[in-house]
This record gives C-alpha cells, structure tokens and sequence, in this order.
C-alpha cells in the first residue's frame, strides 16, 4: 500500500479476480471536471476517457457511464453526491478514489450486462438512498476492492429478483477483496445465482444485522475474511429467497459467528489465481489500505 504522491493521470494498478483485464480509458489523454455536467458529458461520450474529478460535484438521480471509461478521484476529497452512477450495457469501465455522499437510489448501480469493471478505493458513506453498491441483470466479470462503507443499511446487491434466473444464470461472477464494512447492516453481499462469487480478505467491523447471504442457485466462497462484533457473518437464504450454495475456510471470527445450515448445492471453482492474505493479518491491512487518498 502507497499513499498517493501526486494527481494520477490513469487508474493506479490493475483488477485481480473476475475485472481483471479492465483498462477503462486505459492511455487516453486525461480531462479534469469540476462541476457534474462536465462530469456527465464526459462520462456519455463515445470512446475511451480518462476522467479526473476534482473536488466534490452534484449530480442528480443515475448517470449513465459509457463503455472505456476511467473515473477517478483526485486527492482524498473528491467525489459525488446527490445521484449516482449507472454503469447500464457497458463495458471496460473504472470507478476509483471517490466519495459517495448522499445519493438518492444507487451510488453505483451496474446492470443489463456490463462487463468488465474495476470498482476500487472509494468510499461509501451515510445518508445514501438505496444501494452503495448493487450488481444485477447478467452483468459478469466485475471485481470490487478495497472501498470502504460506512453506516449504511443495503450494502451490495448481487442480483435482484429471484424471478430473473433466465438472465442471470451463468453472469454475476464478482471478486470483493479487500474492502472495508464499518458499521454497516446488511448486504455484503446477498447473493442471487452468481456461481461462482468469491468474498475474500475482507474486513467486517461491527455489521448489525447480517455479512454475506448465498441465496437461490447462488455459489459463493467465502474465506480469509476477518469478521468482528458481527454476530451473523454468513448464512444461507434471507428473506423469502431459499439458500444457495456456501463454502466457507480460512475465515478470523471475533465475537462473531456464522453458519452454513441448510445450505444446498456447490460452489464452482475460483478460475483465477490469487494471493491470500492470513486472515488474521486482515483487520490491519484492510483499514490502513481501504478507501480514498490510498493505492494497494
């Protein structure tokens, strides 16, 4: 982990896990906003851009993302709040070193089919709407990592209705590493029929009502996670969706617990390599590394 230097002209490191491969605007000559029409106008265009936003700007309601898009913070006080960020039918796409203050639905919806993302270090926090973070509609091949959430209620949606499995099965494969949920409630994720979905090295500090559900035909591994005052980590099944598949290893439990009762099916195998860090070393790295004005 390095604090940042200087104002990046480009996405600082590359995506392991599911997003690996994702360049947004890779190279493209990069354009500085400072206000959430320049933002928009940016972030629609056709093409590959590289966006740095500087100082907080207001949007309203979702804003669609295009396809080869880098959007990235400058410092550690930049960001967006009042609307959120549609990533709907595209692909390539980087969201990294934001703040997400206020949103009125999502802060960041990806959907109908997008693929290849990078969402990373950006920070999630307070008074937000809806999701921080929802994933649905067969989008695949999408990697969340080292963002931070805090005080929020419906953290990460993975898949949205137990009635779109004709869509779905097959997509939503997602890595979230490294990330921090810090006195949130719930979500992170609940999984619907993303098979396989790996949550690993992450840290869970006092979430109040549940960590990571694995529902209807969902697979999900879930190891060398550090969960503290959480007193559901993982289960299987919530609210009217019937249990998926779980796999849990590796995992530190601090006045924690979790369960795999009632759990069916199997989860696929990772078909990535990857470094895992002990779990009991992942409280420490995770809060000096996650969120904005950091790189892993």
């Amino acid at each position: 982990m390095t604090v940042w230097a200087a104002s990046p002209a480009a996405a600082v490191g590359t995506p392991t896990g599911f997003g690996a491969g994702t360049t947004g605007g890779g190279s493209a000559s990069p354009v500085t906003v400072t206000s959430g029409s320049a933002l928009i106008s940016n972030m629609q265009a056709s093409g590959p851009r590289v966006i740095r936003v500087q100082g907080m700007v207001t949007i309203s309601g979702m804003q669609d993302v295009a396809s080869d898009k880098t959007i990235l913070g400058v410092g550690s006080g930049s960001g967006i709040t009042g609307g959120g960020l549609d990533i709907d039918g595209a692909t390539n796409v980087i969201i990294q070193n934001l703040n997400f203050r206020n949103w009125s639905d999502d802060a960041i919806n990806v959907q109908d089919g997008s693929t290849r993302i990078w969402i990373d270090h950006n920070d999630f926090n307070f008074n937000g709407a809806d999701g921080a973070l929802d994933i649905k509609r067969a989008s695949d091949n999408i990697t969340v990592s080292w963002n931070k959430f805090s005080n929020h209620d419906k953290t990460m949606l993975l898949g949205h209705s137990d009635s779109n499995g004709s869509q779905d099965r097959g997509h939503l494969r997602v890595s979230y590493h490294h990330n921090w949920f810090n006195g949130t409630n719930q979500r992170h994720p609940r999984v619907r029929f993303g098979n396989p979905v790996h949550v690993y090295n992450n840290y869970y500090g006092g979430v109040t009502s549940y960590g990571v559900a694995s529902t209807l035909e969902g697979g999900v591994l879930v190891e060398g996670n550090y969960f503290e005052n959480t007193r559901d980590a993982y289960h299987c099944g919530e609210g009217s969706s019937p249990p998926g598949a779980l796999t849990v290893r590796n995992n530190t439990l601090a006045s924690s617990a979790g369960s795999t009762s009632g759990c069916t099916g199997s989860v696929r195998s990772i078909p990535y390599s990857y470094s895992l860090d002990p779990s009991g070393n992942v409280k420490s790295i995770v809060m000096s590394g996650a969120g904005v004005g950091k790189v892993a």
